[in-house]
């Protein structure tokens, strides 16, 4: 076993804030690390310890950061249409000594588009332009 558990807790303390937790918490739930501080810490552990994420799907464990959006009132976003699947520092520790991304996934089926950030960037399109117009005249 090349990777400690001290390296993963101290990792994700780091991520979290948090100095005192077992290895077997949720770390999105239980120790609020989520969205873009959620993908800032798995850009981090596959930089620190070397792990092949090619199969990591991130909706599954994950959030985006913010509000919820006005497209997502039409369309499910991706996290909003699977059930999540928690990471533990324990996984994270299996994940980096095997160097591989090794969570299987079950069978899901997501849009080609994201229609719900469609539906957000054509609104503030719109209030963009007629705050221009509103200004202009």
């Amino acid at each position: 076993m090349g990777v400690k558990l001290e390296e993963i807790l101290d990792f994700v303390a780091e991520h979290s804030g948090k100095d005192s937790f077992k290895p077997n918490v949720d770390i999105e739930l239980d120790l609020g690390v989520y969205g873009d501080d959620w993908h800032e810490m798995m850009s981090k552990f596959e930089k620190k310890f070397n792990v092949d994420m090619s199969t990591y799907l991130w909706y599954f464990h994950s959030g985006e950061e913010g509000f919820s959006s006005v497209g997502a009132l039409f369309f499910k976003p991706p996290y909003a249409r699977v059930k999540r699947i928690p990471i533990t520092p324990n996984d994270l520790l299996r994940i980096a000594d095997n160097n591989i991304w090794d969570i299987n996934y079950p069978a899901h089926d997501l849009p080609k588009r994201r229609y719900d950030l469609m539906i957000n960037t054509a609104l503030m399109l719109g209030i963009f332009i007629y705050i221009i117009y509103w200004i202009v005249s």
